[in-house]
């Protein structure tokens, strides 16, 4: 399978650089994945596709500020950290920049205190593939309060546009802090919203999956079949796993909301094995492509993502390919927002 039958032309305009003021206010292009029929609304219409016992599954993962701008204490150039996963204690995953200068043994300093020394210093253990590598940070205090203090939010590097308020790239229900970047297609909600959906009938389950190097690296290959993913840390607790099991029992839908969730609830069908779906957690590295077979996940809300991305490839086997590139097609036609910031697809 190639990797190029999952290009499209997209102008730079449609790309969204900044969030709407109200997260409800985007549009909706609804897509029937039996039929490839397409309808086009807007997001609060959502509401009116969802039935009581619908089971929607959001992921509470949160972004923490993991880009970092510092400087190489040898020679005051310039760099910049985005931290992925911890390892353990103080060593990270990072993405760096200039990548070429930071070979095994660099030095990097972020932040000064009052007698102009470095807060956070990091040197590099080892370096891995386009630009990864992996750091040991060395400081005073506590390192969640010096990330809050020197981080900034590790926003896609398409969008060019600062972001005025950091929660607006935090969901409603964001709570576990873990992420490289936003489950974008969960931004859509509001409080208010939920509430209205919850009273509908529908019920709400939570997953954890912390959004690592997969979101920011391309695909170097050409075959579909030859990408292998990065690995991510997904949770699913009890109470959550009941909710599904009782969904699967009854028959009612369950509905992924964005691709994260998807994923994460495609990586729990597996480890339980067509059994009872249970409590369950570790690292996942799964990779959905057209000829998939979902197991759990009967519909899909999402963004609209990047071309020839594994995610435009993960919505291509739930609604087929021809389905998707349609559906693509029309919305650049429609002149449709893309990506983080931009609007949504409900795949039913």
């Amino acid at each position: 399978m190639n990797v190029d039958w999952f290009d499209f032309e997209l102008p730079d305009r449609l790309i969204a650089q900044t969030p709407l003021q109200d997260r409800t206010a985007s549009r909706l292009l609804m897509l029937n994945r039996q039929t490839g029929g397409v309808e086009h609304g807007s997001f609060r219409d959502l509401e009116d596709r969802l039935s009581a016992g619908d089971v929607l599954v959001l992921n509470n993962t949160r972004v923490i500020p993991a880009r970092l701008i510092g400087y190489k204490p040898d020679t005051g150039a310039k760099v910049e950290l985005l931290l992925l996963k911890q390892l353990g204690g103080d060593r990270w995953e990072a993405l760096a920049k200039p990548a070429k200068r930071l070979k095994k043994g660099a030095v990097m300093a972020f932040g000064e205190n009052a007698e102009g020394l470095p807060l956070l210093k990091a040197v590099v253990e080892e370096e891995g593939e386009m630009g990864a590598r992996t750091i040991t940070f060395s400081y005073e205090g506590i390192f969640q309060e010096l990330l809050d203090q020197l981080g900034e939010m590790p926003l896609p590097p398409y969008i060019k546009e600062r972001l005025e308020e950091s929660e607006r790239y935090q969901t409603v229900y964001s709570l576990h802090e873990g992420s490289a970047a936003a489950p974008t297609a969960g931004l859509h909600f509001t409080k208010d919203m939920l509430d209205r959906i919850q009273k509908k009938g529908v019920k709400l389950a939570y997953v954890t999956l912390h959004v690592g190097l997969g979101t920011f690296r391309p695909m170097s290959v050409e075959r579909v079949e030859d990408h292998e993913m990065h690995a991510e840390f997904y949770q699913l607790d009890e109470a959550n796993a009941a909710l599904l099991q009782v969904a699967r029992e009854q028959g009612r839908r369950v509905i992924a909301v964005g691709t994260t969730s998807a994923r994460t609830l495609e990586t729990v069908a597996d480890i339980c094995g067509g059994g009872p779906i249970t409590a369950c957690s570790g690292w996942t590295s799964i990779f959905i492509f057209p000829g998939y077979s979902f197991k759990l996940v009967d519909a899909l809300l999402t963004n609209f993502h990047l071309p020839k991305s594994t995610l435009v490839m993960l919505v291509s086997a739930l609604a087929g390919r021809e389905h998707i590139m349609h559906a693509y097609k029309e919305a650049v036609e429609r002149e449709y927002r893309f990506f983080s910031f931009g609007d949504a697809m409900f795949i039913y």
